[in-house]
């Protein structure tokens, strides 16, 4: 890395340090929640489905396998 890269580079960096954290939307945590719950709503939605399917496979299996003739 060259001398003048380097100095730029860092001249940014307290640049940022300097200026402290970002401003950030007031209504952000409460939409983070909202979106998190969804997220965690639909992950268990899912998970619930697949579990049925899952058990109706099983059972199609079971009642198939009593049934067939071998």
């Amino acid at each position: 890395m060259n001398r003048s890269n380097r100095s730029n580079r860092e001249e940014r960096v307290r640049r940022l340090m300097v200026a402290g954290p970002p401003v950030l939307p007031p209504d952000l945590a409460a939409e983070a929640v909202r979106r998190g719950a969804r997220m965690l709503r639909r992950r268990t939605y899912t998970r619930r489905v697949l579990w049925l399917l899952l058990c109706a496979a099983a059972v199609a299996f079971t009642v198939w396998a009593l049934t067939a003739r071998p």
